[in-house]
């Protein structure tokens, strides 16, 4: 049975996350974890939000198959290949995820298949791709913290993800930045409708008094009225 086939207890934090951007939710803590930015989109969907299944790969795709294996509904697969330059993913990966109910792929290295997988709704991140797959000898090393980067990822951490990067937090870290993470949101919305409507954002912005308050040695802090 898959890892996780049982209800959630966190759908309404998920679901306010739903409606977040990843900038908006670390602008409401910047001590949050960001995987590396090397870490981008291949599929056409980059939107992601799930909990971590984690595979230790070591350069080899049996704990990659592992972790797919415990995955389920809502669980994004995240994949540490270990500086493999081989591809430790691809589109029967992806397939099977999918057919799960996974919510993405997260490898720090390679993948292949990219042109199946810009036509596949799982959102699926990686480093770049190759067409050469690793091997399958080491014993599978699977649902572990792994290091993506200098990035920790623990099992059941909650990742989110979109074009700019990923998220990485766990769900007390979330539920805590989550009402800032909202108003952020809703005066940045604001913001862009008034500029949009000719309103000119530094009217909006105490930049001049931010700035003369550095100059002079003063607390100061940047700040928006919407």
């Amino acid at each position: 049975m898959p890892a996780s086939s049982s209800p959630r207890a966190d759908l309404s934090l998920l679901s306010r996350l739903e409606r977040l951007d990843a900038s908006t939710v670390s602008d409401a803590d910047k001590s949050l974890r960001v995987l590396p930015a090397a870490i981008r989109p291949v599929s056409a969907r980059s939107r992601l939000l799930g909990r971590a299944v984690t595979a230790n790969a070591r350069d080899d795709l049996l704990s990659v198959l592992g972790a797919l294996q415990h995955g389920g509904p809502g669980d994004v697969l995240v994949v540490a290949a270990g500086g493999s330059q081989r591809a430790v993913a691809g589109e029967l990966f992806a397939s099977e995820a999918a057919r799960r109910g996974m919510a993405g792929i997260v490898i720090d290295g390679l993948c292949r298949d990219t042109a199946a997988l810009k036509r596949m709704a799982m959102p699926v991140y990686a480093r770049g791709a190759t067409p050469r797959a690793a091997g399958a000898m080491v014993m599978p090393e699977v649902n572990v913290p792994v290091l993506l980067g200098d990035v920790t990822v623990s099992p059941g951490d909650i990742l989110l993800g979109d074009d700019d990067g990923i998220i990485v937090a766990t769900e007390a870290e979330l539920a805590a930045v989550i009402d800032k993470a909202e108003a952020i949101q809703v005066t940045e919305d604001a913001l862009c409708s008034s500029i949009a409507d000719g309103v000119c954002l530094f009217d909006k912005l105490n930049f001049d008094e931010h700035v003369t308050n550095l100059r002079g040695g003063q607390a100061s802090t940047l700040s928006f009225d919407a």
